[in-house]
């Protein structure tokens, strides 16, 4: 009986043995990249030099490596809030249209106005910082 238990005891220490090994881990997602376009005061108009960065994240974003790209338009405190979301909206919306032009899938960008919220630099309210007058580009 105890030569039984024994021989049915390996064999199951042995079977167990010869589980396949567990799967490897998935891969790590694709890394995510930020850009910042930089607009002069009052103005949607992209610079030459915000031209070169909206090509820039274009030629990430077409990789294929990510997905999703959102544009997130900001102004600065000078003016009123109402003026400041759509002025923030037509900032990303240009860069959108920038990055399409480029050759980016338009289905794959998101638009988003932030107005005066979220500001680079604080300032009290009628303050024009040129860096809070941008457009934020993150490629996922």
């Amino acid at each position: 009986m105890i030569k039984k238990l024994l021989a049915v005891t390996a064999v199951a220490f042995l079977l167990g043995a010869c589980e396949e090994p567990a799967p490897p881990p998935p891969p790590p997602p694709p890394p995510v990249h930020n850009f910042l376009v930089f607009f002069d005061f009052d103005k949607s108009t992209l610079t030459p030099r915000a031209m070169d960065i909206v090509k820039e994240a274009a030629k990430i974003a077409k990789t294929g490596e990510n997905t999703r790209v959102t544009c997130t338009g900001h102004t600065d405190t000078a003016g009123s809030a109402a003026y400041n979301m759509a002025l923030s909206l037509r900032r990303a919306n240009s860069v959108k249209d920038a990055l399409v032009r480029e050759g980016v899938d338009a289905k794959t960008i998101t638009v988003i106005g932030r107005g005066e919220e979220e500001l680079l630099v604080p300032t009290k309210d009628q303050v024009r910082e040129p860096q809070n007058r941008r457009v934020e580009i993150v490629i996922k």
